[in-house]
């Protein structure tokens, strides 16, 4: 008996135990927050991306040409950058049907080449980033 309340009473390696129970709870949650920064921060420059092809395009005296500004303004910028691949991406330039002052740049981006996604097996945002920009033609 007196064996067996020595062995309850020992605290050795109880540090061990609690970080086998911990360590992977706290790595999903490390490795969750660097994959969702590596999604937001592509996600970001997306957007900024679509908001500067739009100024670009307001150059554009036709829908043709407007859509032809906007696709050479986000193959030219891409590889400024990182994780994103200027082979993903798709441009569209629509006038708007309400009002025929402004159009709008559309822009969706093929995600599925970010790192995460290989990583990664738990819940994920959409692997397409959609992003738009309405400019007005002619000011306010």
């Amino acid at each position: 008996m007196r064996c067996r309340s020595g062995f309850l009473s020992d605290e050795n390696g109880s540090s061990a135990i609690e970080f086998a129970i911990l360590a992977p709870l706290f790595f999903l949650v490390v490795f969750s927050m660097l994959g969702y920064a590596v999604y937001l921060s592509a996600s970001h420059a997306v957007q900024q991306i679509t908001a500067d092809a739009a100024r670009t395009a307001i150059a554009g005296l036709s829908l043709r040409e407007r859509q032809h500004l906007a696709e050479d303004y986000v193959k030219t910028v891409t590889s400024d950058y990182a994780f994103l691949d200027s082979e993903a991406f798709s441009v569209a330039v629509n006038d708007s049907p309400d009002n025929p002052n402004q159009f709008t740049v559309n822009i969706y981006y093929d995600a599925s080449g970010l790192p995460i996604w290989q990583l990664y097996s738990f819940a994920m945002p959409d692997s397409t980033i959609r992003r738009f920009a309405t400019i007005r033609v002619g000011g306010i």
